[in-house]
């Protein structure tokens, strides 16, 4: 399970995005309110998968994306999956904090997703599930068990990959510097709240192939990184979407 196969027209990725809009959302971050970083960030990533996936004027449907915003309740913020060429045309839509966390809920639905999706995928890139929050879930009981399920799912190129974006000052005991050099958090990271250490079991390695992809963008991750990127600066949570993005990709053809 080497993660090798790329996203293409004929193999697409689909990426699911489970994002917090809980009340804590319209907190300051960097300047301005947190659903503002994340929409920034969710924006920046979708331009660079629809540059992934360009040849001259035509976007290949290289990534299928489905997006749900979660707080007392799921929303699927896109009505079903969507191709990138779709996404461009729509945009990707603006967020609104709302009101409680209720993260197992949002998993329930990826998972529902994943279930019938999969049976479509046995040739494309393993599905990845990148989760968004920024604290700790208060309604509808602990996320591990059904995230750890979702990560049991699998298609020839390996099981599906979970991502976690934790947006807080209360995941490390030293906070990140530089994120550019930052090598990311291994299973020996010293974790500052007993939910980032929830978050980190609900996240896979980082495969090579999208390490390779992460390095062309400059950053640093280190071999055996989870997909965890905790941390209260905007440049951590560009770091994650970018993450989210990374499936290999073969050079567009016509």
């Amino acid at each position: 399970m080497a993660y090798t196969i790329p996203a293409t027209s004929k193999t697409p990725a689909l990426i699911v995005y489970l994002l917090d809009v809980s009340g804590s959302m319209g907190e300051d971050l960097g300047g301005k309110p947190k659903i503002e970083v994340i929409s920034d960030a969710l924006h920046q990533v979708a331009v660079r998968m629809v540059q992934r996936s360009t040849k001259g004027t035509t976007v290949a449907p290289r990534y299928r994306i489905a997006m749900y915003a979660y707080s007392s309740q799921v929303t699927d913020l896109l009505g079903g999956v969507k191709t990138v060429a779709e996404l461009a045309q729509m945009g990707v839509p603006r967020l609104q904090p709302m009101d409680a966390t209720d993260t197992a809920s949002a998993f329930r639905e990826a998972k529902r997703l994943l279930s019938a999706e999969l049976g479509n995928l046995q040739d494309c890139p393993a599905p990845l599930v990148c989760h968004m929050t920024d604290g700790e879930y208060n309604q509808g009981g602990d996320p591990e068990a059904v995230a750890r399920e979702i990560m049991q799912m699998s298609v020839p190129d390996g099981n599906v990959l979970v991502e976690n974006i934790f947006v807080t000052e209360k995941a490390l005991t030293a906070p990140i510097s530089d994120p550019k050099n930052w090598t990311g958090v291994t299973d020996e990271t010293p974790l500052a709240s007993p939910y980032a250490e929830t978050l980190m079991r609900m996240s896979s390695e980082i495969p090579q192939t999208y390490s390779s992809v992460m390095a062309e963008m400059g950053y640093k991750l280190a071999p055996g990184a989870r997909m965890f990127f905790p941390g209260n600066a905007p440049e951590i949570v560009e770091l994650g979407f970018s993450m989210s993005g990374a499936t290999p990709v073969t050079p567009v053809t016509p």
